[in-house]
């Protein structure tokens, strides 16, 4: 099991760990601990590096963080490792996937609709609600009202709850799809205090003021009620 530093505090950059297993044919390793986001939610998984090696990618697969290393040979099990973050690029995923939970908060707040996906890169991302129409005047409307919340410094929370407790929140699940499974006993939840709470496994920024300003840069329609908006942030 990997201990999962980044699931409560997303500004750690630096960390030593423990190697606790080794696949020497696909490159790379697993540790005992690790503050890189491994991937999920439409979030990218986090790059740096680890010792003396490059860490490429990094995925997990049932309890394990695995980290794809680039350089001459390979630690072994037992190992001690010191891991840091490539930060200016983690620090704009985090800022981008907080921006994108403003757009998903107005979004549901103000027109009712429902996210059906999204993906994101540094400083930039989409997503697609159930719009039946969605104009230029709306997009516009949209964009200045996501702005206001970013002006509006709003606290970002992060709290990990029992299933039980964590379904008993309205609306925890924005997704047209709740793709959390079953087996998951455990739920994280991210709160844009005044504006937004659900469930969310990914890196954010503490304050929303820390997004800067959001730029709707392009909308397309993606079916009758599927309708796709393009973010920047500048």
């Amino acid at each position: 099991m990997t201990v999962l530093l980044y699931q409560m505090d997303s500004y750690i950059q630096a960390f030593d760990a423990r190697v606790t297993d080794v696949d020497a044919e696909g490159g790379r390793v697993a540790l005992n601990r690790t503050a890189f986001y491994p991937g999920g939610g439409g979030q990218p998984h986090d790059t740096g590096r680890l010792g003396g090696w490059r860490v490429t990618k990094t995925a997990r697969e049932g309890e394990a963080v695995w980290h794809w290393i680039e350089g001459e040979g390979l630690p072994t099990p037992g190992d001690y490792l010191h891991g840091a973050i490539d930060w200016q690029r983690r620090y704009a995923l985090m800022r981008t996937h907080t921006a994108m939970h403003i757009l998903c908060g107005v979004v549901w707040r103000d027109y009712g609709a429902q996210v059906t996906g999204g993906s994101m890169e540094p400083g930039k991302g989409r997503m697609d609600f159930e719009f039946a129409n969605l104009q230029k005047e709306l997009v516009s409307e949209i964009e200045a009202r996501c702005n206001a919340e970013i002006a509006a410094a709003r606290a970002v929370r992060v709290q990990i709850l029992p299933r039980e407790e964590a379904f008993t929140i309205p609306d925890l699940i924005r997704t047209k799809i709740n793709l959390l499974p079953p087996a998951i006993s455990a739920i994280r939840t991210v709160e844009l205090v005044g504006l937004d709470l659900q469930a969310d496994g990914g890196t954010h920024v503490r304050n929303t003021a820390e997004v800067g300003a959001m730029k709707v840069v392009d909308y397309k329609s993606k079916g009758a009620i599927n309708k796709r908006i393009y973010i920047e942030l500048t």
